[in-house]
Order: C-alpha cells, then sequence, then structure tokens
C-alpha cells in the first residue's frame, strides 16, 4: 500500500478499523491514528506499532482521513481540520446522520467526501458498512473506502438519501438482535433453563439462522416455513408473536430510528 491514511479520533470503531487494515496487509508506516487522550494514542501505538500524531499533523501527511469521532464532536474536529486539509485529500465520515454537505461547506471546495455507516460487528470483521459518495467523489475514491472498510466485514454502496435507512437498519441493527436474544433467554429461564444454557442454545441458533440466510439463498419466509410445521410449537408462537404485534412494532421501530438519523442531520442533537 503506498496512501498513507490516518484514522483521527480512534475509539472502539476505529481500532477495529485499523486491525483490519492491519491484517489486510497495510504497512503500519503507512498507517496514522489521533485520539484524544494521550494515554489512548500511546496504547495504540504501543499495541499496532502505528504513529499516533495530533489532528493537524494527521491532515498535513495523510492522502486519507477516516473521521471515526462521535456526531456532536464532528463539528469541532473539522474547524481543527479545515486550515490543514487540501481539497485533494479524501475525507471519510462514520459518524451517524451528518450528510457530506456538511463536510464541504467546512473543508477547502473541491474535497472529496465519503460518508459511511458501519456498525459494531466491526470488532470481528462481521461488519455491514454502508458507502455513500458525496458531490466530489470519484469511483477511485468510493474504491478506496470499500477497500479499507472490506477489512472488517462487507460494504454495500447506496445513494445518500438512503443513508438514514441504512442507519435503521444496519447501523443499529445489532442492537435489536441483542435486544431480542436477552428477550428470549429470560424466556428460557421463565421455562426452567439455567441462564447460562439458555443463552449458549439462543446465541447458536442465533448464528446458525443467519449463516443459512446468507448462505442459502432462500426467502426467509421459505427458511421460516421449514420450520413450522402443521399444529407445531413454532405455529403456535408465531401466532403469539404476530397477536403481540411484534412484526408492526419491528416497523415502527426502525422508523423512529430512521426519524432519528434525519434530525441528526438537520442539527437537532
Amino acid at each position: 500500500m503506498t496512501q498513507k491514511v490516518a484514522v483521527l479520533g480512534t475509539g472502539k470503531i476505529g481500532e477495529a478499523l485499523l486491525s483490519g487494515m492491519i491484517r489486510g496487509g497495510w504497512a503500519t508506516s503507512d498507517l496514522l491514528v489521533t485520539a484524544r487522550r494521550p494515554e489512548r494514542a500511546e496504547e495504540l501505538r504501543g499495541r499496532y506499532g502505528v504513529e499516533a500524531v495530533t489532528n493537524a499533523e494527521a491532515a498535513k501527511a495523510a492522502d486519507t482521513l477516516i473521521l471515526t469521532v462521535k456526531p456532536q464532536d464532528m463539528g469541532k474536529l473539522l474547524d481543527e481540520l479545515a486550515p490543514h486539509v487540501p481539497a485533494d485529500r479524501l475525507v471519510v465520515s462514520g459518524a451517524a446522520g451528518i450528510p457530506t454537505s456538511f463536510f464541504e461547506e467546512r473543508l477547502s471546495p473541491g474535497t472529496p467526501v465519503v460518508r459511511v455507516m458501519t456498525n459494531t460487528p466491526a470488532l470481528v470483521d462481521e461488519a455491514m458498512s454502508v458507502i455513500s459518495g458525496g458531490s466530489h467523489a470519484t469511483e477511485d475514491h468510493l474504491a478506496h473506502a470499500e477497500e479499507i472498510f472490506n477489512g472488517v466485514g462487507k460494504t454495500l454502496r447506496v445513494p445518500e438519501s438512503q443513508q438514514d435507512a441504512a442507519t435503521a437498519l444496519s447501523g443499529s441493527g445489532p442492537a435489536y438482535f441483542y435486544f431480542l436474544v436477552e428477550a428470549m433467554t429470560d424466556a428460557g429461564i421463565l421455562l426452567g433453563l439455567p441462564r447460562d444454557k439458555a443463552h449458549d442454545l439462543i446465541v447458536q441458533a442465533a448464528i446458525g439462522a443467519a449463516v443459512m440466510l446468507r448462505d442459502s439463498g432462500e426467502h426467509p419466509v421459505r427458511l421460516r416455513e421449514a420450520v413450522t410445521s402443521p399444529a407445531g410449537t413454532t405455529i403456535n408462537a408465531i401466532r403469539e408473536l404476530e397477536g403481540h404485534g411484534v412484526r408492526a412494532a419491528l416497523i415502527a421501530a426502525l422508523e423512529a430510528a430512521r426519524d432519528r438519523s434525519r434530525e441528526l442531520a438537520s442539527g437537532q442533537g
């Protein structure tokens, strides 16, 4: 790799991305990190052998800047970076709800910006990262962002107008599954199983179902029907789920997440 990449505000997701790039063959000499706390920067330097620098130094030295700070901190970071970022730098944003125009207005005219919504399974190389280009981003810029984020999972390009929906579905998606596993584990305890056994049963069922969804090519309805025998246990459970409006509740929840992403984009913190 010849391009130098800097990860700014290297928290859990930023570190996952950094480690994925190293596993993918990026030389540590081509990677820079910044962190809010000096001890965190030193920790990253010691763990990965990368150079820890200031935000201004990263902006001057790197060809690609990956901004992984929280959405509410992005404006302050851009104010710090703007004097040091020439228009040929690629800026990649990992902040939920912030459009590429927010960056383009604060950086040098013509600066290419790519917006990426990833999720926490990046920590185990199973992320889903959704990528959209700003008005100055080229095919090469998008391909470069894909190369970086493919190191921690899969990538998907969408128009930026679909980013809020992708955030609701994929960015927040792992939390919905954790919530479901939590509820099903509690149900297992109610049915008489020890917590650890209920947890193991549900987690393996979730892993197996996910792999079948990914690898079988079958529609989820077909896979569900294969488990649902006439007058059996599964159809009775599904009747209860439908009776309690679980499907409608999930749709409403995703709409609420999408709407919150839109609020963040409009500055309603």
